[in-house]
């Protein structure tokens, strides 16, 4: 299994993120031009995608996550050289030949999403070339079925609307559930009463034997996410996500000292086991969240998950894409209890733009996901729309 050929492409959205730019706070809704700057939050990639090809012409693919397309020159320059000649199925030498080799600028960011991709090409490759699926590569699918929860029901200024989707999701069987918070900061008292409305629709429309969480993206500070868990305490959350920028690890462990009866996530934007290692160490959160194509991939995630069974913490991949089903199918329940399920539909906001490139992806039935048997991640390219939605030229190294 020597590798002959790494190719890399960006991959720009499908269309605007607008549902998320208007209807989600965020990182940069403190900003007076978020409403107004095209590129003032996300730019015009949404991933990159790589295919590394062996020389008896078998491909495995990977996509660097994170919403940019600054792994694909990354890959060019540094990573696919280390790659190029190599056995793809030593999965940890290649792993630490790429982080070791670029740790004085790689350990975060587009370095790890970039090492991301690869590393879930190979797993891949290396699932095709055995005729198995990658949970069997990683010990053998320890789950068979696994529960979702839906992640959509955006800020909607239409609550009757919301309450709708609400429903639509329960009645398709889903009784786990998962909205984002329209406002932050500075939006000021009558947004924390916006964000409450939001929470108290949606409760109210699918009462309290659904599991409910709520999404913030970073939008927050300490004193609002304080404020925002007292008002919402009565609706039984069961989780709030990512509240705060994923630096402050300080106003996390304050933020669970002071509203310990709220359960708290993130994850979703840290890098590499020793950023989760500390996050485990402090306690921050109750629930841990990597995206394994941000991460590191499925030789650093599956690292992560040990880490997190020995810290008595479970992980929810970000998103039902399949190297998060994999590694999730691969684990024990107590581990990875839950999919975080992106369904198939439009408006498509980038979190689901994953349907479009990719053909065998399993869909949720009655509010839970079975994964298939085909080699690999169980994926194939769908070739036309990935020709469609690239952005800029492809680069083939060999």
């Amino acid at each position: 299994m020597i590798i002959t050929r790494i190719k890399t492409r960006n991959i720009g959205f499908s269309r605007s993120p607008v549902t998320l730019k208007k209807h989600l706070v965020t990182n940069t809704s403190i900003f007076d031009d978020f409403e107004s700057n095209a590129d003032g939050w996300f730019g015009p990639s949404m991933s990159t995608l790589v295919e590394v090809e062996t020389a008896d012409g078998a491909v495995g693919v990977g996509t660097a996550g994170a919403f940019h397309g600054g792994a694909k020159g990354l890959i060019e320059e540094y990573y696919a050289p280390l790659l190029l000649g190599q056995d793809a199925r030593r999965h940890e030498y290649l792993w630490q030949r790429m982080y070791r080799t670029t740790v004085r600028f790689g350990r975060s960011g587009s370095a790890m999403c970039a090492i991301s991709a690869l590393d879930i090409a190979l797993w891949d490759l290396h699932g095709k070339y055995e005729n198995k699926p990658v949970y069997d590569l990683l010990g053998g699918r320890t789950q068979s079925q696994v529960p979702c929860y839906v992640s959509r029901l955006y800020a909607l200024d239409d609550l009757e609307e919301l309450k709708s989707e609400a429903r639509s999701w329960l009645g398709s069987g889903f009784v786990r559930m998962k909205q984002r918070f329209g406002f932050g900061p500075k939006d000021g008292p009558s947004g924390m009463d916006r964000n409450v409305a939001l929470i108290r629709a949606v409760r109210e429309a699918v009462g309290d034997q659904v599991e409910l969480a709520a999404d913030a993206y970073m939008g927050w500070d300490l004193g609002y996410a304080i404020e925002m868990a007292k008002r919402l305490r009565e609706y039984n959350l069961a989780w709030m996500e990512e509240p705060l920028m994923p630096h402050d690890v300080e106003g996390y462990v304050e933020l669970k000292r002071r509203c310990p009866w709220q359960r708290w996530s993130c994850g979703e934007h840290s890098y590499g086991k020793w950023e989760f290692y500390e996050l485990m160490r402090r306690r921050v959160v109750d629930i841990l969240q990597p995206d394994v194509n941000r991460v590191g991939g499925i030789t650093e995630a599956i690292k992560i998950c040990a880490m997190a069974e020995a810290a008595g913490l479970p992980v929810v991949p970000h998103s039902n894409e399949a190297h998060n089903l994999h590694v999730i199918f691969s684990r024990a329940a107590n581990v990875c209890p839950v999919v975080e399920y992106f369904p198939d539909v439009e408006p498509d906001t980038g979190n689901e733009l994953f349907w479009k490139m990719f053909a065998g992806l399993p869909s949720a039935r009655d509010g839970a996901l079975t994964l298939g048997s085909a080699p690999g991640l169980g994926i194939t390219l769908r070739e036309e729309n990935v020709s469609k939605l690239q952005r800029g030229d492809t680069t083939t190294c060999s």
